[in-house]
């Protein structure tokens, strides 16, 4: 990169952190309305989703666990 490029990109962020707040908060509001929020039911099927796949890893952590213990145990 040449001086002449970082000169221009920390030009470009210096006045991107004088933005007035009000700017700020008027992009916030207007992403926020981009946001599509999931209904109730497709919120739960994906709840139950994440908690039984949680449940699955964590037995077979578990048993991933309790076999590398063993194979320690005989091992010394």
């Amino acid at each position: 990169m040449t001086r002449k490029e970082s000169e221009v990109m920390g030009d470009t962020a210096n006045t991107l952190e004088k933005a007035p707040k009000k700017s700020w908060f008027k992009g916030l509001k207007s992403e926020f309305k981009k946001i599509i929020w999931p209904d109730k039911e497709s919120l739960a099927k994906q709840t139950v989703a994440v908690v039984v796949i949680s449940t699955i890893l964590a037995i077979v952590i578990g048993i991933v666990d309790q076999i590398v213990k063993l194979g320690i145990k005989i091992i010394l």
